[in-house]
């Protein structure tokens, strides 16, 4: 029986061998360059669709079915460089890109997520192959170095001094958010980390931007604190946080024996791209000795644009801001950075002890072990894109990104309000541009007539892989919501986005007329 046992772990240890073959892997990276080479060629191109669209219980049966597959045994059992595992390769590879959505194609107008630089990709996978962590730092030595280079660039963007701020790179936004207000929530209330929310009255709140990400609801419950506690402050004619009535908010709750965690800003906020005043913001904030954090998740690249930088003047004096590489930095999801103006509150988030992981022993390195400080015990290295795009072409990669995206949004609005069948619903002030098609047969339709063609509308639109668009509801009316993400769009696209529009606005009214 023994023998057997022998003769069985050798087959396994061989097939297991074979499946870290360094010449199987240089074999399967040429053929995966040269197929992701010729589809970016083709999507760039324009030969494809935006979204390969398949409904959802179709895709999973089909994804699944690769799982299934007979043949898998056999190659699994195979200890040389089979031509056969190659071609499977190859044939999972195409699937993938055939059935997945094209964010590098320039009709992808959709959500704040970016077509990445394709060279960041790499940079990336090197890490993904050898599987660099991060929670302590002899784990993940340079990852580790290359976050914090970068953490202290980023940070002299914002106006700090790398010496007496801080900052950690987590996996999102959300994460991102929540950690933030963690660091807030633990050095406005003291011991809540230890004692919990004392759930008597007047409990604590914490005040946001109504237009904030939903991340902000999700941390407050998240946090035990309960999204009932969370403050909407109120917003100006364009969708910005009012400083004056913030002012008169914080007066009022602090009157009142509200513990305030924090003042949430928004630089830009997601609906329609608002960079809140921030110099006046902060104002209110110091007046009332209150911890300011500022998403600027998508703003925050404005940053590194001469032309653009103007729009988050006031960031400094934030305590913490959260800014997402993932976003206007286009590099791979995810890669966020939090940062705090005072390094010690970088370690207020999280207050634990593990002693099989920190090494009491060499208290100098607590710096830079990632695991205090972030959500994540073990956490991927993310930003080797960024430093690797970087490292490449310098910060100047990174405004001209900035300023072309920019200056589309503002391309598209200019057309929109030149055309009478399109209603602009804002000037934008960055990449997101919010607008509705209003049709001669909608003028003076309802609201929900309105709402119900434009959700309608979208959904034809995307589905057709023409054009990727999102929608909102401004004022309680479905519209659509435009992210310029791609800097290889065109005018001549956005032209070609309306006239889609219009296309596909006139079969659904044509069906509208036959179903009557």
């Amino acid at each position: 029986m023994q023998s057997i046992d022998i003769i069985a772990n050798a087959a396994a240890r061989e097939r297991i061998q074979a499946t870290y073959s360094p010449e199987l892997f240089q074999d399967a990276a040429r053929q995966w360059a040269e197929i992701l080479g010729q589809h970016l060629e083709s999507v760039l191109a324009r030969k494809t669709p935006v979204l390969n669209w398949n409904e959802p219980v179709s895709n999973c049966e089909f994804a699944r079915s690769f799982l299934d597959d007979s043949s898998s045994e056999d190659r699994a059992n195979s200890n040389t460089r089979h031509p056969q595992i190659l071609d499977r390769f190859q044939e999972l590879l195409r699937v993938m890109l055939a059935r997945g959505h094209n964010l590098h194609h320039p009709h992808y107008v959709g959500h704040q997520v970016p077509p990445p630089v394709p060279l960041a990709g790499l940079f990336d996978a090197l890490g993904s192959v050898t599987n660099q962590v991060m929670a302590i730092y002899e784990m993940g030595p340079w990852g580790m170095a290359v976050e914090q280079a970068l953490v202290g660039r980023l940070s002299e963007a914002i106006g700090w001094d790398p010496k007496l701020s801080a900052g950690i790179v987590t996996h999102g936004g959300a994460a991102a958010n929540l950690t933030a207000l963690l660091a807030a929530r633990n050095v406005t209330l003291g011991d809540t980390w230890e004692a919990g929310f004392n759930r008597g009255s007047p409990q604590p709140v914490l005040v946001t931007q109504a237009d904030a990400h939903y991340s902000m609801m999700r941390a407050a419950g998240i946090m035990g604190l309960g999204t009932r506690q969370v403050i909407k402050a109120e917003l100006d004619s364009l969708r910005r946080m009012d400083p004056v009535k913030l002012d008169l908010t914080l007066t009022r709750l602090q009157d009142a024996g509200h513990p305030i965690i924090a003042v949430v800003a928004c630089a830009c906020a997601t609906p329609i791209g608002a960079f809140d005043p921030l110099p006046e913001i902060a104002d209110a904030c110091q007046k009332h000795g209150v911890w300011i954090h500022v998403d600027a998740a998508h703003g925050g690249s404005a940053l590194l644009s001469g032309r653009y930088r103007h729009l988050l003047r006031g960031l400094e004096r934030a305590d913490s801001v959260v800014w997402d590489a993932h976003k206007m930095l286009f590099v791979p999801a995810l890669c966020a950075f939090v940062f705090y103006r005072q390094k010690q509150h970088s370690f207020r988030a999280f207050q634990q002890e593990a002693q099989y992981l920190f090494d009491p022993s060499a208290p100098d390195l607590r710096e830079f072990d990632g695991g205090v400080r972030t959500l994540e015990c073990t956490k991927r290295t993310a930003a080797y894109g960024l430093w690797g795009l970087w490292s490449l072409f310098g910060p100047s990669l990174f405004a001209d990104l900035v300023d072309v995206c920019f200056d589309l949004g503002a391309t598209l609005h200019a057309k929109l309000t030149a055309a009478p069948d399109f209603e602009p619903l804002h000037e934008p002030q960055c990449n997101i541009v919010v607008f509705r098609y209003i049709p001669a047969e909608l003028r003076g339709a309802s609201d929900e007539v309105i709402s119900e063609f434009q959700l309608r509308l979208r959904r034809m639109v995307i589905q057709s892989g023409e054009f990727y668009l999102v929608h909102c509801v401004i004022n309680g009316v479905a519209a659509f919501r435009t992210t310029l993400m791609n800097p290889l769009t065109t005018s001549d696209d956005l032209d070609q986005l309306l006239d889609t529009l219009r296309k596909c606005g006139s079969t659904l009214l044509a069906e509208a007329m036959n179903d009557q």
